[in-house]
């Protein structure tokens, strides 16, 4: 069954690659910081790792990560 990540879940993973922990991410999108941790849990469990460098690691392999000269850019794709 192929799973989605939504729009928020990238934009938090995307905060992750950045190293933003669970409360600066609850502070840069204006929800609370108990949403941004259930964010972060769906997505270990969406990509079936265990912590945030497995969820970076993961997302750069998937090609849900890619590096520009910026910064991260995050695109949205299914997984299975």
């Amino acid at each position: 069954m192929k799973q989605n990540i939504s729009m928020r879940e990238s934009q938090v993973l995307h905060l992750i690659a950045q190293e933003f922990t669970s409360h600066e991410i609850a502070d840069h999108l204006h929800i609370s910081h108990f949403t941004a941790k259930d964010h972060r849990k769906s997505l270990l469990k969406k990509l079936d790792v265990r912590n945030a460098a497995g969820l970076v690691r993961k997302s750069f392999e998937l090609g849900l990560l890619s590096m520009s000269e910026k910064q991260f850019e995050c695109t949205s794709i299914a997984i299975g």
